[in-house]
Parts: C-alpha cells; structure tokens; sequence
C-alpha cells in the first residue's frame, strides 16, 4: 500500500461496486490481498497461452469468497500480457449450449465484453478488428506487397478451421469497407463477429456469406476468435465465464449434460494442446463442480479429470497444477489489511484523511469474530459491504464515535435465496425459435 493519490473516478468505481456487492472494473489493484499461490499458478497459465499453448481452470468457491473478485485480478494481469480478455456471466438465457439462442447470447456478451490492454473497459471488438488491419498494412510496406495478399495470406490459417472461410469472409468485409469508406459494410462485419445475426438470409444479403455464429458454433467460434487475435499481434485470447452454478440449476438432466460435454470438450482440447493461444476460466460453486446427482461429478468423463489429487489430499495441502482450483479462505492477517486497503481507497489514498483507527479495524474483526463465528471469515462480500457502509455513515455524521458503530455490526448470511432454484430448459427461447421459423421459411426454394 503507497500513499500515492487515488484518482476520484477509480476511488468512487471501487466503493459504489464493492457497497453492492460487485467486482469493481477499475482499480482492482489497490486491494487485492492474499492468494498468492493461486495468482502465481495462474500467472503461468497465462505465460503458457501467451507462448502458443492453452489453459483450462474451474476456479472453485462459496458466494461470496471472492471468484469474481479472483477472476477480476488474473483478466488484469492477462491484459498486462498482452492478451484479449472476454468475460461474461452464464443466466437463464445464456449458457453453452442450447437451442433456442442462449448460446449465441453468451457469444454476444462475450463479445461486447472484450478488452484489451488499451481499451479495459471493454467494446474492444473494433479496435482488435483495426488493428488487424493496420498490422496488415504495414507488413505489406515492408515487403512492397499489396495490402489485399497480406490479409489473404493472414485469413488462410483460418479457413482451415470449422467456420473458418465464412470467418475470413467477413474481415475481408470489413477490409473492403475500410478502404471503399462504407461505414455500412464495416458495421456488418461486426455484427457478425458479434453474432448479432439471427437468420443466414440476412448475413447473405448484408455480407455474401452462408453462414452466422449460432448456438451451435459457440466453441468453433472462440477457437476462431483466439487465432484472429493473435493474427491481429496480441498474445492470446483468455474467456472469463462466470456463475457458472446457473448450469447446475437447469432443470432438465439433458440440457446439463449437452452443456457439460461443451465443457468436457474444452477441457480435452486445453489439456491435449489442440488448440494454440485460448485459455478458459470458469468461476462456479462447490455444488456445481461435486454435487454427485447435477454437478460436474455427475459426467463421469468430467469427474475422472477434475477429481482432487489423492495425494495432496492425505498431505494436507494444495494442488495448484489442478484443473479445479479452490479459492482459499483469506486469514484473519489478510482480512486485515484488505480492510487497511479499503479505508486507504476510502481516503482516496491519504493517511490523514482515515475515518478510523488502527484500533477500529481489530475491533471490527474482532466483533464478527465474537457475533458470528468463523465461518463468515470464508465469504469477505459480506464483511467489505458492512465495513463501507460503517466508513460512509462516519463519513457523513462525524460526530459518530467509531467504537458505538462497531458495537451494532450485523451481517446476515450471503448466499442466494435461489440455489435450489431450477431453470427450465426452454427459458428465453420463445424470441429465438419464432427467428428460426422466419429464417427457415426464407431459405425455402422450389
């Protein structure tokens, strides 16, 4: 922790976010504590995707322990790498596999999601696009070639792969309607790469092209997204998928088995090395990956690959070269200086504008431990929320001594009211079969 100023924009994103009980965006860095052995693993999975090779983690933990949180910090560290980083959170309409549009919801929102090193924030698509073309450019300036060869020759790995001619097809759209000036032909393009085509008459008209990214092209797309990334001068391509649990919440045995062999496969290609510059990151729940009846354990191809190493078991200690890695619970040493870094961002980084004490921070540990035991140390979301609500009422009415405010800390238990909740298997896919239709019926020929 420095006493460098906190910029207000960064300061406030962090606050609002964590007082909801969201990862913040900005400003992760100013208070990521503990878990140093996980970073370190996942720091050379990175490594590994960035030299060409492929990664697959189940990052595993109780709400509220901090997975997105975790996740949040190794997509900041992907982008110091310079990898493309998507992200998105499964729902009730999206998830892996489907047939009624939620697949392609996820490869939507994994899309608008993504970010690069210039662009964090995400709506990365067209700039990664841009830059395609502009490195394209300049090798044909240096080689005294023309532009459109370059990009030929570039596009041709892809072609190889399923999807991969009506891939190449497009950013040659797009390429044409950089250089013609046809804003038009260019926003196609990315609605394309963004699937946002819902019938291939529409994508023929618009592009010439025969194909769309539908639900069941998802993973054939990634695989062709990550190529293009390197193709375009980044390192790699890393997907973020998390609430993974919405999947062990489908109520149809079917459809969890369809999503869980999208996963098997993953998991296959990421271990075998077929595939060059990916790496997935699946953020989910104890029950999603162990429950025997509807979690992961329930495959038994996914269960032979994911089950704890037997021997680090009897040992008593961790595994980091698992593909499940389970979130340790954070010390009370470290829940301590998580709560020294939120009252420094609180202070938008100066000492001398603290709220509380040294004092108040071991009083307020202190008291949870007391009030509410041991296990509310394994879920931070909860202690974070309260200890900025105590900060912002102190904030507000300073005449509010500390030690009172401490003294009546409540938290209740942070776990979802819908866990046993089920998803039925056609949620969302009223819109996407009335787009089928229409899209079948266009498609008709005598």
């Amino acid at each position: 922790m420095t006493n460098k100023a906190i910029r207000t924009r960064e300061r406030d994103a962090i606050i609002q976010s964590l007082r909801s009980g969201v990862t913040p965006r900005l400003g992760i860095q100013h208070i990521q504590v503990g878990r140093a052995k996980e970073i370190e693993a996942l720091t050379q999975d990175l490594d590994r995707i960035a030299d060409g090779g492929s990664a697959f983690r189940l990052v595993i933990g109780e709400y509220g322990s901090g997975k997105t949180f975790f996740l949040g910090v190794i997509r900041s560290i992907a982008l110091q790498k310079k990898l493309v980083c998507i992200n998105a959170d499964l729902s009730p309409d999206r998830r892996l596999h489907a047939s009624g549009g939620q697949a392609r919801n996820l490869y939507s929102e994994l899309m608008r999601n993504m970010a690069t090193r210039n662009k964090p924030d995400g709506n990365a698509l067209n700039s990664v696009v841009e830059r395609f073309v502009t490195e394209a450019r300049k090798e044909a300036d240096s080689q005294g070639r023309n532009v459109q060869d370059v990009i030929h020759d570039r596009l041709s790995a892809l072609t190889e792969m399923v999807g991969g001619y009506d891939f190449a097809s497009v950013i040659n759209a797009y390429w044409r309607g950089h250089e013609e000036g046809n804003e038009t032909l260019k926003t196609n393009a990315i609605r394309w790469l963004r699937a946002e085509y819902s019938t291939k008459t529409e994508a023929r008209s618009d592009l010439g092209v025969r194909t769309i990214i539908d639900d069941a092209s998802l993973y054939d797309a990634l695989k062709l997204m990550s190529l293009f990334v390197r193709q375009a001068g980044y390192s790699g391509l890393l997907v973020n998928l998390d609430e993974m649990v919405n999947l062990y919440k489908l109520a149809s045995a079917q459809a969890r088995r369809a999503n869980y062999e999208q996963i098997l496969r993953m998991l296959n290609d990421c271990l075998q090395g077929s595939v060059e510059g990916l790496g997935f990151l699946l953020g989910g729940t104890p029950e999603f990956l162990m429950d025997p009846r509807k979690g992961l354990y329930s495959y038994e191809a996914l269960q032979s690959r994911l089950a704890e190493n037997s021997f680090a078991k009897q040992a008593g200690v961790v595994d980091y070269n698992s593909p499940s890695l389970h979130l340790a619970t954070l010390t009370p040493e470290e829940l301590y200086i998580l709560l020294q870094n939120l009252r420094h961002v609180y202070a938008s980084g100066n000492p001398d504008e603290y709220l509380v004490p040294d004092e108040a921070l071991k009083a307020f540990l202190s008291h949870i431990h007391q009030t509410v035991g041991s296990a509310y140390f394994q879920t931070p979301r909860s202690i974070i929320k309260a200890f900025l609500d105590m900060l912002s009422v102190m904030e507000q009415h300073p005449e509010i001594q500390w030690s009172d405010l401490v003294a009546k800390v409540e938290l209740e238990e942070d776990r979802p009211d819908d866990l046993d909740e089920e998803i039925p298997d056609n949620a969302g896919s009223q819109q996407q079969e009335t787009s089928s239709e229409e899209d079948g019926l266009a498609d008709f020929r005598l």
